[in-house]
């Protein structure tokens, strides 16, 4: 039976849009991602002087007739790339309700993710985590693979307290190959850390995504009378007037916001804010516009 994590509706625009690399990545095969290696098909880059052991087909026969040595014409390699899918799944994901769920909407964006980039013939590998990780899939470029990343994401339970910044930093040193980390979540973690984490991953060579995934109460505050507000990783509560907190709360966020926003600028990540009443057709069409927009090719 196919996952209700696939919906037609989403698939069909983001598939007809793809998710390029924007940087060059490591692959196993060839691909439609430019590659760090030089081989000899796709794209002229340089040319470079024979060496013994070369493949004499590619000697470049004018540039002998012109200089009398012997060079050998470089060409760019374009290969596949392995999408890291990371997704929070700590309890302060279940925010929410219905298609409004920050956890739905997080496994609705994973799952679509997956099904467009395996469809394009490059690979997934999944990770969920609150403090630690809780299921962890290895990179797949096969189509049953989607089915098995909807059927974790669809077990998925939030659980404890959110371990980012830790997290991602254990990631950077355990994946090599350059690739693509989309870290799906709703940041609330300590800034710092978290941010070092993400550095870490675009030292490591890897380009970085963070959708940072957040319910509309949580930006604007809309709530009135007399609410009890209960920590959903945490065991405190408190009655109080929002209104009378509305102010302050509205800067902390504020504050919030603009740093993960330019932490992430100045660690060149690239910060996509979700806000979970925006519908996910509309929400990873315009993001994969966005990014066609602004790709090197």
């Amino acid at each position: 039976m196919p996952s209700t994590l696939l919906q037609p509706d989403i698939l069909a625009r983001a598939e007809a849009l793809g998710v390029m690399a924007k940087q060059v990545v490591e692959g196993l095969r060839v691909g439609d991602h430019k590659s760090p290696y030089r081989g000899f098909s796709v794209e002229f880059v340089q040319h470079r002087e024979y060496v013994p052991g070369d493949d004499i087909r590619h000697i470049d026969w004018k540039s002998y007739g012109r200089s009398e040595r012997y060079t050998i014409k470089q060409y760019e390699q374009e290969t596949n790339f392995t999408a890291h899918i990371v997704a929070d799944t700590s309890n302060s994901m279940r925010y929410g309700e219905g298609l409004q769920n920050k956890h739905e909407y997080a496994k609705l964006l994973a799952a679509s993710l997956t099904y467009v980039i395996v469809k394009q013939r490059d690979a997934v590998s999944l990770r969920l985590f609150d403090s630690d990780w809780r299921a962890e899939l290895p990179g797949s470029s096969q189509m049953r693979h989607v089915n098995v990343v909807c059927k974790t994401l669809e077990e998925a339970k939030p659980a404890d307290k959110t371990g980012t910044g830790a997290l991602l930093e254990q990631l950077a040193e355990r994946v090599s190959r350059r690739g693509i980390v989309f870290v799906i979540t709703d940041g609330f973690d300590d800034v710092e850390p978290m941010l070092k984490g993400l550095r870490h991953l675009r030292f490591r060579g890897h380009e970085v995504v963070l959708f940072h995934v957040l319910h509309r109460d949580e930006i604007e505050f809309p709530l009135d009378g007399n609410v009890r507000f209960i920590d959903l990783e945490g065991i405190g509560q408190l009655m109080t007037r929002p209104h009378m907190l509305r102010p302050a709360y509205l800067r902390a966020v504020q504050e919030y916001l603009k740093a993960m926003e330019k932490g992430c600028d100045v660690g060149r990540v690239e910060y996509v804010r979700l806000v979970t009443d925006k519908p996910m057709q509309a929400a990873l069409g315009d993001y994969l516009v966005k990014r066609l927009q602004i790709s090197p090719r």
